[in-house]
């Protein structure tokens, strides 16, 4: 049999263990642990390795939610994909078997949550958390409800999103054509990479370092966390910073066993969420600059000026439209969110 062979049905009986070992053996060993009298246990799982930011502040929601509640709440964090890929755990927590999860399908819990995505919505820091942290962000997490999600709290997904390739360095639109790139699976995604000129395809941050290291894709785009920590430095030679998009990281919990905590513990569960999400982004945002330079340091780095941004911005513009187009938001809540965020622009119209 071929290596390649041998590789494949290895990765077949992994993904297969996994699957028992989530669905069956997991939910099996811990059946009386949502009962009253043995206390609440908070499975949780997510992509990004135990280093990253976003694992680092679930340390902390696992030692205060326990702290807090006096054990009654006890949590259970999964890092690195070892429960799946990010597909996989929103569909576990849709089902009960976790009870939360973060990470790209947030568009499961409220199809809105992709406004937060559109292209050059906002330009740093500041814009971006005044948005997450506001009435709208608030109204859009509790319209997950209704389809069996709780949202304590909305953060900023891991920062500003650069582009990588291993082909050619990225300085204006007209570099992007043609070009095979990763994006999350995620159809505002896609239609930024298009209409940037480049050819989109969907995969899950698991499988990326593999697909650019054999050539299978030239490039991708993420913020430099996962940059760094995926390694993907390893296999990519350009990278062009541009702050061209950011994105909402909401804590996702499954409704179910939330509405089955006492008052109290829902109390301080969101507390200890908020907290949680508050923290992830102060992280995020004193590590990304410290990323960008140790990137610096293997790759060539591209930043782009406000004059060159232009082009990219313009070319971008009608991703915004396509989505108001479909109901997915409105053009008022487009508006809506660039005065939250103190970046006022020529007014979306339905």
């Amino acid at each position: 049999m071929s290596p390649g062979g041998l590789t494949e049905r290895f990765d077949i009986a992994v993904r297969g263990w996994r699957w028992v070992l989530v669905t069956i053996l997991l939910p099996a060993l811990t059946q009386g642990c949502g009962a009253p009298e043995a206390g609440y246990l908070f499975r949780y799982g997510h992509s990004q390795p135990a280093q990253a930011p976003r694992s680092q502040s679930m340390v902390f929601f696992e030692r205060e939610l326990e702290q807090r509640t006096d054990g009654r709440i006890s949590v259970e964090n999964y890092f690195s994909a070892t429960l799946g890929s990010e597909r996989e755990m929103m569909d576990m927590v849709a089902t009960g078997v976790l009870q939360g999860t973060r990470g790209g399908l947030f568009a499961d819990a409220n199809p809105k949550f992709v406004l937060f995505m559109v292209p050059f919505l906002v330009g740093d820091w500041d814009q971006a958390l005044r948005l997450v942290n506001s009435d709208l962000a608030r109204r859009i997490n509790a319209g997950a409800r209704r389809n069996g999600f709780h949202i304590p709290a909305t953060g900023i997904s891991q920062g500003f999103r650069a582009h990588t390739n291993s082909i050619r360095p990225i300085k204006n639109p007209g570099d992007l054509a043609g070009l095979k790139m990763r994006v999350p699976p995620q159809e505002i995604y896609v239609l930024t990479a298009r209409a940037l000129g480049a050819s989109p395809h969907e995969m899950p941050a698991s499988e990326l370092y593999s697909a650019l290291k054999t050539g299978v894709l030239d490039g991708q785009d993420n913020p430099p966390s996962n940059i760094w920590d995926y390694k993907l430095f390893e296999v990519q030679a350009f990278m062009t910073v541009s702050n061209y998009a950011t994105g909402p990281d909401p804590f996702i919990v499954d409704l179910n066993w939330y509405e089955s905590l006492p008052a109290d513990l829902r109390m301080t569960f969101d507390q200890v969420a908020e907290e949680t999400i508050a923290l992830s982004d102060k992280l995020n945002r004193e590590s990304e600059e410290k990323y960008i330079a140790r990137l610096a340091r293997e790759m060539e780095l591209i930043h782009l000026r406000p004059e060159e941004i232009q082009s990219f911005r313009r070319l971008t513009e009608p991703v915004a439209r396509d989505f108001i187009a479909r109901g997915v938001f409105t053009a008022d809540e487009v508006n809506e969110a660039r005065e939250i965020a103190g970046r006022p622009a020529a007014p979306f119209h339905e």
